[in-house]
């Protein structure tokens, strides 16, 4: 399926504390109810731990859809994938603290 042509909503929002760095970022698209669940742990998490995150809605690239559609939410750490479909708050917590 291809990314939508045109203007929609924002492709990248950024989350938490100014000039830490964005440490985690969710993939998802709009209407994904685990990507819901996903942001909610995620929102928790780097909260608790004082770390920025980032969300990026993969519709707006054709490369993040082919890549990443039967696997949203998906989250990186540091770049890095680190979980798909559901997000382990008790693993997110350990990676972001190595």
């Amino acid at each position: 399926m291809a990314a939508p042509d045109g203007p929609g909503p924002d492709p990248v929002a950024e989350h938490g504390p100014a000039g830490t760095g964005y440490r985690i970022t969710l993939l998802g698209k709009p209407g994904c109810h685990l990507c819901e669940e996903a942001r909610a742990v995620i929102a928790r998490v780097a909260a608790d731990l004082g770390v920025g995150w980032e969300e990026r809605d993969i519709t707006a690239s054709t490369e993040d859809v082919a890549e990443y559609w039967d696997k949203i939410p998906v989250t990186l750490v540091d770049g890095v994938q680190h979980d798909f479909w559901r997000v382990s708050e008790d693993r997110l917590r350990a990676a972001l603290r190595r």
